[in-house]
């Protein structure tokens, strides 16, 4: 027998579902207009950004970034067309490959992350009670934690 959502548990997983889509779809949306970059090459350059050297191996790369390796480098590939990231041979043992941010993909950075921020504020952290915006935390916290059992 199925177990049905009680109709509070559809309210409100409805309105995550909404409220999710609605949100990235803006944060897309804003950063290709005002920036050319989608969120998810905007995600990796900020992952890149914050690696040793604005460097990872493109396995923890899409590790960190949950793609699959072939989505990643087809990703990579379009941002290493235009100077944003660079693919290199790793030098310990010369079989991996890293992807490297460029001076380039770093400035973009610089520039789209204030809007990007401004966004967020906006449309998510200043709407949100400051212990509901906790509540989600730990909620996103525990199903990313059951996601990776």
């Amino acid at each position: 027998m199925t177990d049905w959502l009680d109709t509070e548990q559809q309210r409100d997983w409805r309105a995550f579902i909404e409220g999710s889509v609605r949100f990235i779809d803006l944060l897309d949306r804003r950063l290709r207009e005002e920036h050319g970059l989608s969120l998810a090459e905007f995600e990796l350059l900020v992952r890149l950004s914050e690696a040793t050297g604005r460097s990872m191996r493109m396995a923890d790369l899409a590790k960190s970034a949950y793609y699959s390796r072939s989505r990643l480098s087809h990703r990579v590939g379009g941002m290493e067309s235009r100077g944003l990231v660079q693919r290199e041979s790793t030098a310990d043992d010369g079989r991996g490959v890293r992807a490297r941010l460029t001076d380039k993909g770093y400035e973009t950075l610089l520039r789209a992350a204030p809007d990007n921020l401004r966004t967020v504020r906006d449309h998510f952290v200043d709407v949100i009670a400051p212990e509901d915006l906790q509540a989600v935390g730990r909620a996103m916290r525990a199903v990313a934690a059951r996601l990776d059992l």
